[in-house]
């Protein structure tokens, strides 16, 4: 097999002293990994109403307090007791 040319145009463009600093591999790991940060994809319809995470999550802490309250009041049983 030939090996292919190296054509990299852009190369003679970019020097390195260019830039301010070297780029560091993980600089945001830690401070991401921190946040416990979780990604979802939604389906194109669901992002029609939920622009943003802020709306995203205040319908999930909506569903989850109507839950819990829920539970609350089913988790309530009055026991009587029998006849003997």
């Amino acid at each position: 097999m030939k090996k292919a040319k190296d054509t990299d145009e852009l190369r003679p463009e970019y020097k390195l002293s260019d830039f301010k600093s070297k780029g560091v591999r993980g600089k945001y790991y830690k401070r991401i990994m921190a946040e416990g940060t979780n990604v979802v994809l939604l389906d194109r319809d669901v992002q029609k109403a939920f622009p943003d995470s802020v709306t995203v999550n205040e319908a999930l802490r909506s569903i989850l307090r109507t839950r819990r309250s829920q539970r609350a009041t089913s988790s309530r049983v009055v026991r009587r007791r029998t006849a003997a």
